[in-house]
């Protein structure tokens, strides 16, 4: 069995599960969409509805090119012959791609006569691949594979209604933008259409805050609104949008930093590494927030403490706070979905909120991008500008973070009563300039130079978009500067 790679591997068992699904029938689309329910959820688009029969014929088929260990070859293709393949005759969006980008690196592999592109790298047989499943799901599918965390066993996976919900309202916003993979956004930057598109775009958000808002201003029980999301998925611009939104339906917001709550550097868990763990739960005192909570929610003054950052302890004076009539509290930080740093307060009183970067474009039918690569680009983008850091230093920390977003956002993220995808469809298109002069910067000899070249290949399928129709209030402006709300 080749070293596993968690990427290659589930390429491999993409390119088998396409040709098993071509091989059912020649006509039909396979769409890859998003992760869901530990696992990819995608759609296969026919002139009859799929049914869960025709998904086990499909894993059958599945099973029967993995025992014939068939080779797969890299080959190389003029555009011309790519165009008279048979398994591309119904690919507009690969066309649509070649047709609008200014820059393109096709790896066309070959399996048994049956072609298709991939942007990641893959295995050289079929017979590499020895764990996978194929479950039916709200009409589409899940194709399931291992981990690196545990690369010998299917992940079990939960299912996610509320993602599901979520990932369905942003191919509703797809049909009306028009845009759903980069062949096509790359089509509005040549037309001039992208301004538009942006507009559009920011409406659509400013439209999902709108109804948010409306659902917290008519629970008039609700005293504490808590924002959770994963690293760079906008917080800081959501909360302080969303209290404008409070503010337009009557409401007056009082926003509080969990950040002010840290117990003091020497007090921070040590993770199982040795290291401390700033986003532990117990790294924050929560009896002394949970005892002001329940203060201002009982109509007291409070004095908010004031965290220092550069000595590592809270200092003894800070900021006092009270909540005014038809007040409403707003906190942002990682533990906001969970229960756990609100334990005092009834479930009763509390509004949870979980906002991410949810859904990407695709670069075609077959090749997603993960939504995690769209926020480390956001998080590279602003650790530069903002804090001097170069990409390497953010990739170097992004493995930690990414754990802490697994312990400490992910389980919880079905527990939120609503939910923000902070994707914007143009953004890469816009962070392109910005993220390849700090990723260029990667030098040959650095550990990360290859995921560097990685992250340069996709992003440079982008056509440039210029900034200055970015609205100031965009939670793109938070990753790029010039943000109404976040200062630099």
């Amino acid at each position: 069995m080749k070293v596993f790679n968690e990427r290659d591997y589930f390429t491999t068992l993409k390119f088998i599960f396409i040709k098993a699904a071509y091989d059912f029938d020649h006509n039909a689309v396979i769409k890859i969409r998003h992760s869901l329910n530990g696992g990819i959820y995608g759609e296969i688009d026919r002139d009859v509805k799929v049914t869960e029969d025709d998904i086990a014929q499909i894993k059958g088929r599945m099973r029967e090119i993995i025992n014939e260990d068939i080779p797969i070859n890299k080959v190389t293709m003029p555009i011309c012959d790519l165009e008279k393949q048979d398994c591309f005759a119904h690919r507009p969006d690969v066309m649509g791609l070649i047709e609008n980008s200014d820059w393109l690196d096709l790896r066309i592999y070959e399996m048994g006569g049956f072609y298709d592109y991939f942007h990641n790298g893959i295995y050289s047989s079929t017979g590499h691949i020895n764990l996978f499943d194929l479950v039916p799901y709200n009409g589409g599918f899940i194709l399931k594979y291992p981990f690196k965390t545990d690369p010998h066993r299917i992940p079990m996976g939960t299912d996610h209604p509320k993602l599901a919900k979520v990932f369905h309202e942003s191919s509703e916003w797809g049909d009306i933008l028009e845009v759903e993979d980069v062949g096509k956004l790359n089509e509005k930057v040549r037309t001039g259409e992208v301004y538009e598109l942006i507009r559009v775009n920011e409406a659509l958000h400013h439209k999902k805050l709108a109804i948010i808002a409306s659902e917290i201003a008519d629970k008039e029980n609700i005293k504490l609104v808590t924002i959770a999301g994963p690293s760079s998925s906008g917080k800081t611009t959501f909360t302080k949008r969303l209290a404008i939104h409070l503010r337009v339906n009557g409401l007056k917001p009082v926003v509080i930093s969990l950040d002010n709550y840290y117990r003091g550097r020497k007090y921070v868990p040590l993770d199982k590494h040795g290291e401390k763990d700033f986003e532990a739960l117990e790294a924050l005192d929560l009896e002394l927030l949970n005892s002001q909570l329940t203060d201002l929610i009982a109509g007291k003054s409070v004095e908010i403490p004031r965290y220092n950052f550069h000595s590592g302890e809270r200092e003894s004076i800070g900021k006092k706070v009270k909540i005014p009539e038809k007040g409403v509290l707003l906190i942002e930080g990682i533990h906001g979905l969970n229960d756990a740093l609100t334990k005092h307060l009834d479930k009763n009183l509390k509004f949870k909120i979980y906002i991410s970067c949810l859904t990407t474009l695709n670069i075609d039918d077959h090749n997603r991008i993960p939504s995690s690569e769209v926020r480390k680009l956001r998080r590279i983008v602003r650790d530069s500008l903002s804090r001097g850091t170069g990409a390497e230093g953010t990739l170097a920390m992004w493995s930690s973070v990414r754990r802490g977003e697994q312990n400490n956002i992910f389980p919880f993220q079905e527990e939120a009563d609503a939910i923000f995808d902070s994707n914007l469809v143009y953004e890469l298109g816009i962070l392109k300039k910005y993220a390849l002069k700090e990723l260029e910067k990667i030098e040959v000899t650095s550990i990360f130079f290859e995921e560097a070249s990685r992250l340069i290949k996709f992003i440079s399928y982008f056509k440039d978009i210029g900034d200055d129709c970015v609205p100031d209030d965009s939670i793109l402006k938070e990753f790029i500067g010039g943000s109404y709300f976040y200062k630099y």
